[in-house]
């Protein structure tokens, strides 16, 4: 009998070590299906083993299904909230573009981790995409008084400015990602906060840096060429329309850009050539509209406004 009793105690220790040693195994696996089978056959002799529950979570992240990953953290946190596994849930919801879910839990890791700096970073952004510019430029702030060396958040919260209207505090964020990290993409962004507040020159000197170091940043052509048109460069602007559509030729803006252009100059025919075309690229991407409605998603109605709409109206006469 007392062997009997020895042996139904020491069962439970057993299957212990066992799943451990799936877990260990798990750990050491490269192949991503293979330590999602270990981890399964840890957590099924051990049910309430939780490293299994999160690594298998990472793992599940890992190969993109983001719907298991997060029932696994949320197994773990049910048992013992803590701060990364509501991160790394909220990373997983922030994939499947659940980005309240993803505020939430970046949110809760705060909470109980108020220097968790990833999630401040990562709430900053969450933020953004829900169009709470104020609160994106809040944490982003946060964010860089410990890391203020960062281009990607500085970069983020220059966009933030320039969706809430702040021009200069945008420029002065771009400005310090050139200094860290002078890419082709941080100048093409400076670039188009310049083009923001019409100072066209300066803007063309970032774009043309921007394709200095990429030529193939095709979007900066594209707005070297609009800077060049509102310097009255037209031949240049031309080249730089042209490019951009050489890069993408159902490029409506910059093909617009070539009729506005040639109407400047004088070429009247070249100018309603463009201006057609232009037409049947948007009617091909936008259902049931017609005249002026057609152009409301381009660059030139939703920035440039009165050039486009002075010059729409003479070109429809052409």
């Amino acid at each position: 009998m007392k062997k009997s009793i020895v042996i139904i105690f020491l069962l439970p220790l057993i299957t212990f070590a066992q799943a451990n040693k799936f877990f260990r195994q798990g750990e050491r696996a490269t192949d991503l299906k293979e330590k999602i089978d270990l981890f399964s056959q840890a957590i099924e002799l051990e049910p309430k083993h939780l490293d299994a529950y999160f690594q298998r979570a990472v793992a599940k992240d890992n190969i993109g299904d983001y719907h298991g990953a997060i029932l696994d953290y949320t197994k773990v946190l049910f048992y013992e909230p803590d701060a990364d596994s509501y991160y790394n849930r909220g990373n997983s919801k922030y994939k499947l573009s659940d980005f309240v879910g993803a505020i939430e839990d970046y949110t809760k890791a705060l909470e109980l981790d108020p220097e968790f700096l990833a999630a401040r970073y990562s709430l900053g952004f969450t933020k953004y995409e829900l169009q709470d510019y104020e609160g994106a430029v809040e944490e982003l702030s946060k964010f860089l008084q410990a890391f203020p060396e960062s281009d990607t958040a500085l970069r983020q919260r220059a966009f933030a400015y320039s969706a809430l209207k702040k021009p200069l505090l945008a420029l002065r964020d771009f400005t310090f990602t050139i200094l860290i990290n002078p890419t082709s993409e941080a100048f093409y962004n400076r670039g188009t906060a310049y083009m923001d507040i019409n100072y066209y020159q300066e803007a063309n000197n970032d774009f043309h840096k921007a394709i200095r170091i990429d030529k193939t940043n095709a979007p900066a052509y594209f707005f070297r060429g609009a800077s060049h048109f509102f310097l009255g460069e037209y031949d240049k602007a031309i080249s730089d329309f042209n490019t951009a559509i050489s890069f993408d030729s159902l490029d409506f803006d910059a093909v617009f850009g070539l009729a506005l252009t040639y109407y400047k100059m004088g070429d009247l025919e070249k100018a309603k050539l463009q201006f057609e075309k232009t037409i049947r690229i948007l009617k091909t991407t936008s259902e049931n509209k017609e005249g002026i409605n057609l152009f409301k998603n381009t660059y030139w109605f939703l920035n440039q406004y009165y050039t486009f709409y002075d010059n729409y109206q003479k070109l429809s006469g052409l």
